[in-house]
């Protein structure tokens, strides 16, 4: 347990000055766009109001209050979010392929330290999983930081104060990243995990079989799919109607540790026994 702890604070290491770039991009990008996107708003609403001499009923009503659903409806804050996503997704590539064409080769310094080889496989998917929670801790935060800042920046009269729940719901894709209960966190983080375990998973069948191992590691994860999907097609095409939604739901959860354990399970095999050093 040690090892696979210096292992993970090692990943973590590797990764820290991207992360720290992403996590100022976002700061950045957010407070930057909630302050001009709110000083636009208010310029807005002097001009009609004070200039051309409509009442503030009048403005309301046609632009409504502002509210921080103003921000999230805009690049400025999808903007970081999309990257972080991007990064991670390009990142869970490039944590095993910098090991094998970065300097020196450094897989092989790697696999062969006095550890289990199972403790590299899971300490670099630990450490995706750890950044992801990190950046969705951090999103957590700088919502509630805008939210106050909302109050500072737009008189009460022409804003609308939203609850955390609320500016969850206004962005489309929150209820993935940000679930709103224990066993939302589960299904969302569970299948995330589950997916980096098989692509990790056919990057050692690619790294294992070379060329061969494209066309194989494509087909690992297209059954994977096939096998986490199967409840769905079971109960859409052969049996509609047949299973209860709490039925359904532990079906999916089967077939999902079906998938993680095969995922798990393969890697450790290809590492111990295809990948040579």
């Amino acid at each position: 347990m040690t090892n696979f702890f210096k292992l993970l604070r090692f990943e973590l290491d590797r990764f820290f000055k991207l992360y720290i770039v992403l996590i100022v991009v976002t700061i950045v990008s957010q407070l930057a766009g909630l302050v001009i996107i709110s000083k636009l708003y208010m310029r807005r609403a002097r001009e009609e109001i004070v200039v051309n001499q409509n009442s503030m009923e009048s403005f309301l009503e046609t632009y409504g209050q502002f509210s921080l659903a103003n921000l999230t409806h805009s690049l400025w804050f999808f903007g970081p979010i999309a990257l972080c996503i991007v990064s991670l997704l390009i990142y869970v590539f490039f944590i095993w392929y910098r090991d094998w064409f970065g300097k020196n080769t450094f897989i092989y310094r790697l696999l062969m330290l006095p550890t289990e080889r199972l403790n590299v496989y899971l300490a670099k998917a630990m450490t995706i999983f750890t950044m992801v929670l990190g950046l969705v801790s951090l999103q957590i935060v700088l919502i509630y930081l805008e939210m106050n800042l909302v109050r500072l920046l737009v008189p009460r009269d022409f804003r609308l104060d939203l609850t955390i729940h609320e500016v969850i719901r206004s962005f489309d894709y929150f209820n993935i990243l940000i679930p709103d209960s224990f066993l939302g966190f589960l299904i969302s983080y569970g299948t995330g995990l589950m997916a980096v375990f098989v692509l990790f998973t056919a990057i050692l069948i690619e790294r294992s079989y070379r060329l061969k191992g494209v066309f194989i590691g494509g087909l690992y994860v297209a059954a994977s799919f096939f096998v986490f999907i199967s409840p769905l097609i079971l109960s859409e095409i052969f049996l509609p109607r047949f299973f209860y939604p709490i039925e359904m739901f532990l079906l999916e959860v089967f077939a999902g540790l079906i998938v993680m354990t095969g995922a798990i399970w393969l890697g450790y095999y290809l590492l111990n026994k295809k990948i040579r050093v």
